[in-house]
């Protein structure tokens, strides 16, 4: 009978000339692809990050504010309605 045969791997012949395949260029690909992944994630929670400490801070500061003048009370009361207003963009955007 005829004697088994094997199988074995071809080595594969490479220029020397062209640089490997995949390397430096894959890499930055994959950490450009993760980048924007991560930004993009980042982005669609910034409402959620945004609104309720915002708010707060509003009220914190007319909170400790213990004897506002008018000129206090004014600027408060636009720093409040500013936060308000972003807020309001940011939640509808």
């Amino acid at each position: 009978m005829a004697e088994m045969f094997k199988l074995e791997p071809v080595p594969e012949e490479t220029d020397p000339a062209e640089p490997a395949a995949g390397g430096h260029d894959a890499g930055m690909a994959m950490l450009m692809m993760g980048l924007g992944a991560l930004s993009k994630r980042a982005l669609a929670a910034m409402p959620a990050l945004f609104a309720v400490p915002a708010v707060g801070s509003a009220f914190l500061l007319w909170y400790l504010t213990p004897k506002p003048d008018v000129y206090q009370i004014v600027s408060l009361t636009i720093y409040a309605l500013f936060v308000l207003a972003a807020a309001w963009l940011v939640r509808t955007r």
